[in-house]
């Protein structure tokens, strides 16, 4: 070996320990970086000199590549992780909203109301509280329904904008990262590894996956293409898009995450968006489902009760507070064609009600039964509607008892009036009809969107019917020990259960949902810690192990520099022999 190999040797070891100190000194200076990937350095030693048969020495060293330590496995299983930790922290989060807006356990919660107004009823059958406590506490129970409602529509308000502005942050993300698969590709033509870049690109995916669940494929070029379970939302250089579409089927508004270009929905089931779907239809909504379905049934069966209720005297007159369109009015009330009915959550059933008919000077009084048929089948016995008993057949009947007229106000609501010297009343209704109409009702409403306490009684306390007859007899509290009974009778709308019982079995619904939820949000925790914990141990700079790497190039460059100049002196001895 020449004395000029030599002096190439030295300077390839320098340029070599110089190369592998920037690269130690780039992972010091990045050590708390996040998302940044440590670098290695990798020394190649040079193909031996073969010129002296026999012999072969080496020829220095060189930095073969500079490569980024990351295990695509582990980094895989990490996004999966933080998708699952945020998806487990929102829906905790909504959980938690949900349940503070109920604030069951406390002297304001639904339950508290519930039981005020049931024994508001009990007092009034004891004639220790006036018909106008009766009608306060009415209302007081409706706005609260109204309310608790109204906060939770705010609160699903709110998921809506949560869900459109993360939307929009991820679909800035998606934009980023074929941004820069772009530029790795092209960073990475001459064979070189675009480390910086691939760093960004990952924190990226990382931050997107605390969005939703994606996965990642790479590509020969260096790109990565990203999908939502198997449809793609970045392709190479190409991102195709996020939006957020919104659907309306029977009143209801549904939100889903669909690809922008072609409007294809996603399936996304973790992540903050994954989270924030499922409670929005789950947690939010399903709640609004039962305070509705709760206040629909108190409406219903109240009404039931206070239709059929009656005082002394009984009634002069009564406008029901159900307003039926025109054509509606002739259609029967098992219809569904009948919009006005079928849009509402009871219904009538086969059956009917009596209307007794008094005569006030002589005490004489009449019963009529009044026959309503909602068995849903023609008089050939054929399936069908058409015989089927309407609102209007109903106002023709009352019509035509004796010492009572019935007509249809202009706004389509049913009015009873008495002729003069004549007072009525209505009992045993086994079809409901009455209380769907809104004859002689004490709610107004469909649900707790609208229930109220009807005008009049508001006006009048004295109207509301407390007794009732009960064969033959006028029984003062009859309708008012009625309602309070109403308060544990099992309902079959309600699967079984009384109003109470309803409300209670939703409420522990929740509050197990709640922690069972704050249990995988601490678990999901766990696993994306110790995600990242392995991730630190193959990626993350260790200070005390670059600060040994530093000293080890910093001896081999200062002995590459003492080898050069031995070399430089042995010819500098060489010249000078010459």
């Amino acid at each position: 070996m020449s004395l000029t190999g030599a002096m190439h040797i030295g300077s390839s070891a320098l340029t070599a320990s110089q190369l592998a100190i920037q690269v130690a000194g780039n992972n010091l200076a990045n050590a708390a970086t996040p998302g940044y990937s440590r670098q290695l350095a990798y020394l190649t030693p040079l193909r031996g000199d073969h010129s002296q048969p026999g012999l072969s020495v080496g020829q220095g060293v060189r930095v073969s590549d500079v490569r980024r330590q990351v295990d695509s496995a582990l980094q895989s299983r990490l996004w999966v992780g933080v998708s699952n930790e945020a998806a487990a922290g929102q829906t905790h989060d909504i959980l938690a909203q949900v349940e503070s807006a109920l604030n069951e356990l406390s002297d304001s919660d639904l339950s508290s109301a519930l039981s005020s107004f049931f024994n508001t009823w009990s007092e009034r059958a004891n004639l220790t509280k006036s018909s106008a406590a009766v009608v306060q506490q009415g209302q007081q129970l409706a706005q609260f329904l109204q309310r608790l409602r109204g906060d939770l529509v705010a609160q699903r308000d709110q998921v809506d904008d949560q869900i459109t502005a993360q939307v929009t942050r991820a679909d800035a993300i998606l934009t980023e990262v074929a941004r820069l698969n772009g530029s790795i590709a092209e960073a990475e033509t001459s064979g070189g590894v675009a480390s910086d870049l691939r760093d960004q690109r990952d924190s990226l995916i990382t931050e997107l996956s605390g969005y939703l669940d994606v996965s990642v494929v790479e590509q020969a070029s260096g790109s990565i293409d990203v999908l939502v379970g198997s449809t793609p939302v970045v392709l190479g250089g190409k991102s195709r898009g996020l939006m957020v579409r919104r659907e309306t089927r029977g009143g209801a508004v549904s939100v889903k995450i669909a690809v922008a270009q072609d409007q294809r929905e996603l399936s996304v089931t973790s992540g903050r968006l994954g989270g924030l779907l499922a409670s929005r239809g789950a947690a939010v909504n399903g709640t609004i489902d039962t305070i509705n379905t709760l206040a629909s049934q108190l409406i219903f069966q109240v009404n039931r009760i206070h239709s059929t209720g009656s005082n002394q005297p009984a009634l002069r007159s009564t406008t029901a507070s159900l307003g039926l369109s025109p054509g509606d009015r002739s259609l029967a009330l098992n219809d569904p064609d009948n919009e006005t009915v079928s849009g509402l959550p009871f219904a009538a059933a086969n059956g009917g009600f009596v209307v007794r008919v008094k005569n006030a000077g002589t005490g004489a009084e009449e019963e009529t039964y009044i026959r309503v048929d909602l068995d849903g089948r023609d008089g050939t016995g054929a399936m069908g509607t058409d015989d089927d008993t309407s609102a209007d057949d109903i106002r023709a009947a009352l019509d035509g008892v004796a010492g009572i007229s019935a007509s249809f106000t202009p706004d389509g609501r049913l009015r009873v009036t008495a002729d003069s010297g004549r007072e009525f009343s209505f009992g045993d209704d086994t079809s409901g009809a009455l209380a769907v109409l809104g004859v002689n009702s004490y709610f107004t409403g469909k649900d707790a969107s609208d229930i109220g306490v009807r005008q009049d009684l508001v006006t009048n306390p004295n109207q509301l019917s407390v007794g009732q007859v009960r064969d033959g007899q006028f029984v003062e509290n009859g309708a008012a020990m009625q309602m309070v009974q109403l308060q544990d009778r099992t309902l079959t709308a309600l699967g079984g259960r009384s109003l109470k019982d309803h409300w209670g079995d939703e409420v522990q619904r929740l509050g197990v949902a709640t922690q069972t939820a704050a249990t995988g949000a601490d678990a999901a925790s766990l696993v994306r810690e110790n995600l990242d914990a392995q991730r630190a141990s193959v990626s993350g700079v260790s200070v005390d192990e670059e600060s040994v790497n530093l000293l080890t190039y910093q001896r081999q460059y200062q002995g590459a520099a003492r080898f050069i100049s031995v070399v430089d002196e042995m010819t500098q001895t060489l010249l000078t022999i010459v």
